[in-house]
């Protein structure tokens, strides 16, 4: 974390004399220190606020969404091995399809503004989980689930207590994965189809005026700071949560 700091106060310094040398011209990139400050100024900016709350607020909504869909998926297809086969090729011909790509579909498909974002957030967002869930079932010690089936436990109860707590923390990798894609693909839906509030609509708004670019910079440094913020918050609910599994990964290694 401190040497990520590190880092980016690098690499803003360096951004920062290029400027101020003029080996990178001012109307291209404002100096980083203004858009810092720009920055700062947005947290007092109620308009903001509220673009960022919007954003916050569907993509939470479609993480919801992906997770409610992604992990019960997940644990049929990585238990089922004819369910797997079955689903191979759909699952195989739907995930590269770039999702930015669909959102001129999603918009005529949800006619609304949380709807198509919602779509779109879902359907990027869906395939970190439901492959990592895959994986973390089919990762399962097949020496404990047959212990319990000796013991005389069915289908259900080994998957309870064995297949499900063994594949918890491929789960939650793949949910910290699926919430930076889903940040992601929020700002991107605002930015492609606009709509009336939003960290992507503010960007928008904004460098549509003059010499606004540095707010226009600033809005994207916050996107990026959220992000970051959400990805360190979960790698340290997965440390927390899930330490015994850290640590027989560390010794493996």
């Amino acid at each position: 974390m401190i040497r990520g700091g590190l880092g980016v106060l690098v690499f803003l310094a360096l951004a920062e004399a290029a400027t101020r040398l003029e080996i990178i011209k001012s109307s291209v990139l404002p100096p980083m220190s203004a858009v810092v400050r720009q920055a700062v100024l947005l947290t007092a900016d109620s308009e903001f606020l509220r673009d960022v709350w919007a954003t916050l607020y569907v993509w939470a909504f479609g993480m919801v969404i992906t997770v409610a869909v992604g992990v019960p998926l997940g644990v049929l297809l990585g238990s089922l091995p004819a369910v797997n086969r079955a689903a191979k090729g759909i699952v195989e011909f739907l995930r590269p399809i770039p999702s930015v790509a669909l959102v001129p579909l999603a918009i005529v498909i949800a006619q609304s503004d949380l709807g198509m974002k919602t779509t779109v957030i879902v359907y990027a967002s869906l395939w970190p989980v439901l492959i990592n869930t895959m994986y973390g079932m089919q990762e399962v010690d097949p020496l404990a689930k047959e212990t319990l089936r000796s013991y005389g436990f069915g289908r259900l109860a080994v998957l309870r207590r064995v297949a499900l707590p063994s594949a918890t923390p491929f789960i939650a990798t793949g949910v910290r994965l699926a919430a930076s894609v889903g940040l992601i693909l929020a700002v991107s839906a605002e930015l492609l189809a606009g709509g009336s509030h939003g960290i992507g609509v503010f960007i928008l708004r904004q460098s549509s005026g003059i010499d606004t670019l540095d707010e226009v910079l600033a809005a994207a440094v916050w996107a990026g700071a959220i992000g970051l913020v959400v990805n360190q918050a979960l790698i340290q609910l997965e440390r927390t949560m899930f330490r015994w599994h850290t640590v027989r990964t560390e010794a493996a290694l």
